[in-house]
């Protein structure tokens, strides 16, 4: 089975940081890193199987999307040999003002 690189970018890891810090202000440390590891895991588990989710058309090939308990849109990029994760959006951020930056 094919192994894929998986990528977090930029705004992907600052998007993590975000969701860390509102969560663990308006719960705890520990809900909070427990929250982002099953994020994590979830990305990571992209590395066998990349192509889930939804496509989203466009000029970016390979451009994807994929939810996570109904509050999470996780945007990514499948390439011939990675996975690069783009950003993670919560809560209702608008989907379509980061694909347009891309």
């Amino acid at each position: 089975m094919k192994q894929y690189e998986v990528h977090f970018l930029a705004e992907a890891i600052a998007d993590l940081d975000r969701l860390f810090c509102y969560i663990a202000e308006e719960s705890s440390f520990e809900v909070a890193d427990r929250y982002l590891a099953q994020i994590e895991r979830l990305c990571l588990s992209l590395e066998t199987f990349p192509k889930r989710g939804t496509a989203v058309p466009g000029r970016t090939s390979g451009l994807r999307t994929m939810g996570f308990e109904r509050r999470v849109t996780i945007l990514f990029r499948v390439g011939e040999n990675q996975v690069d994760f783009l950003s993670i959006l919560y809560g209702g951020r608008d989907l379509g003002t980061q694909i347009e930056k891309l």
